[in-house]
């Protein structure tokens, strides 16, 4: 049975998808206000802001000890509860950092408005990730004001650089592993399958984002009085970037796929048996052709297969009017997503000799280093997994279904390799949510029954034993 707490959350769950708590409501709206933007340096006292807000929320909700982490960049916010001895301990991971969104964007509402419109609070963030990670945070405190604990005992790591790569994360957990210490980890940074049916995420690929520069003259040049004569560096970039794929969408870096899995196809059938359809991701990327690497389905080249994507190009005017300028400098943003077992430093390395090998004799190409995360994979099987499974069909009244995530986030990876603990991938944001793009929303429906699934996920986790949490894989599968 539910708790008394959270027999009166249910109620609050309207049968047509509108709304949760009012206070729940308000408080996520005043969260996703905060334009804490981590890649922009204008924004720093803003994220810094989300942290202290962010530390006074977990003090309120019951945490026993809230602090804000300095780090060489964003804080951390670490909050504990440690009243359950002989329980497991759980780590919750979350980030408060957002993209950058602007108006002209094609934004319905300004970015930071938090406005609630037809079920769905609309706002940068509202579903990457701070109403997902909110969700948490309110069943925490749901939990310790009906029963005044916790079934198990709960460690919150919060930060504000997930969006640039998590780069002082892997320091901070290097540095306090013992205080870490716990027998697995929760994130809520992930997708369902559609609204109403959820789904627990079974491996994340990971990111490697690099930038190439290619220079050319000294300085800028007169396009009527050098036009011809010199090579212009926009020019090359593109000639550079064009030679990245081959004619059948493959990277064409040497050595790329060397340590890419292959799998049969029973074996692909079986890991994307309930990946979205084709003309479903089409849609809601609003394209009407599809592109990649031919011999796969769109699912699997999104899940089972590495990618490279130019996500920005700069060089020259761009403003309005003409201007007669050849640039002497030109930048791409690469963003490759890699699958096990491919290793972010090697792939680096294998991407700098081919674009020294290809680029023009008649300009210098460097190759900067941004960010890098390993991909991650998690067993289905594991006791954690099948609590969480469990939550989902107590709350959502639907099992699970097993999905893999194009997606990256870095501190999977690290939490497996570091504090030696999987993670469960349990996502509350829906298909069509928009996250990174304009108009970001998140159901507030699925915000109250993200709430519900994470109090009796812990009410799971209370009934294990920590050895059973530790034996790991259970012989049969919970999703079969």
């Amino acid at each position: 049975m539910f708790s008394s707490d959270e027999a009166q959350a249910r109620a609050e769950v309207p049968s047509g998808g509108g709304g949760t708590g009012a206070r729940s409501i308000r408080e996520l709206q005043e969260f996703v206000r905060i334009p804490s933007v981590s890649a922009d340096p204008a924004r720093t006292v803003d994220v810094e802001r989300c942290a202290g807000w962010l530390a006074q929320r977990l003090k309120r909700a019951g945490l026993t000890t809230v602090r804000i982490v300095p780090t060489a960049g964003h804080p951390i916010v670490v909050a504990r509860w440690q009243g359950a001895p002989g329980k497991a301990t759980v780590l919750i991971y979350g980030h408060y950092d957002v993209q950058p969104a602007r108006v002209e964007d094609g934004w319905r509402f300004p970015p930071f408005a938090a406005v609630v419109k037809d079920g769905h609070l609309y706002g940068r963030g509202a579903s990457d990730d701070k109403g997902q990670m909110f969700t948490h945070v309110t069943a925490i405190e749901r939990l310790l004001r009906a029963n005044g604990t916790l079934p198990v005992n709960v460690v919150c790591l919060f930060e504000g650089e997930e969006e640039i790569g998590s780069p002082n994360l892997v320091p901070y957990l290097s540095r306090h592993r013992e205080a870490l210490a716990a027998d697995f980890a929760v994130v809520s940074d992930t997708r369902m399958l559609s609204p109403d049916q959820p789904a627990l995420t079974r491996s994340l690929r990971g990111q490697l984002a690099l930038e190439l520069e290619v220079l050319g003259p000294s300085h800028d040049l007169h396009s009527g009085s050098f036009g011809g004569a010199v090579h212009d560096p926009a020019q090359a970039l593109c000639e550079i970037v064009a030679r990245l794929h081959d004619g059948a969408g493959r990277i064409a870096v040497p050595g790329f796929y060397d340590r890419v899995r292959r799998h049969s196809r029973s074996a692909r059938s079986a890991i994307m048996r309930h990946a979205a359809s084709d003309a479903s991701v089409l849609a809601e990327a609003g394209a009407s052709t599809p592109w990649g690497e031919s011999g796969y389905t769109i699912a699997e080249r999104l899940a089972l297969r590495p990618s490279l994507s130019v996500t920005g190009l700069v060089s020259g005017h761009t403003g309005q009017g003409p201007k007669s300028v050849i640039p002497a400098r030109a930048l791409a943003k690469l963003s490759f997503r890699l699958v096990p077992d491919q290793e972010p430093e090697e792939i680096a390395h294998l991407v700098r000799d081919y674009i020294a090998s290809i680029t023009p004799p008649t300009v210098r190409s460097t190759v900067h280093g941004q960010f890098a995360a390993r991909p991650a994979t998690i067993d289905p099987n594991h006791p954690a997994m099948r609590a969480a499974a469990r939550a989902y069909a107590r709350v959502f009244r639907r099992r699970p279904v097993l999905i893999a995530s194009g997606g990256t986030i870095p501190a999977v990876s690290e939490f497996a390799r570091i504090l030696g603990i999987p993670t469960v991938l349990m996502g509350f944001a829906s298909p069509g949510e928009a996250a990174h793009g304009p108009n970001e929303k998140f159901s507030l429906r699925n915000f109250h029954r993200g709430i519900l699934t994470s109090m009796a996920f812990l009410g799971n986790l209370g009934g294990l034993r920590r050895a059973d949490l530790r034996a790991g894989a259970q012989k049969r599968n919970a999703f079969a």
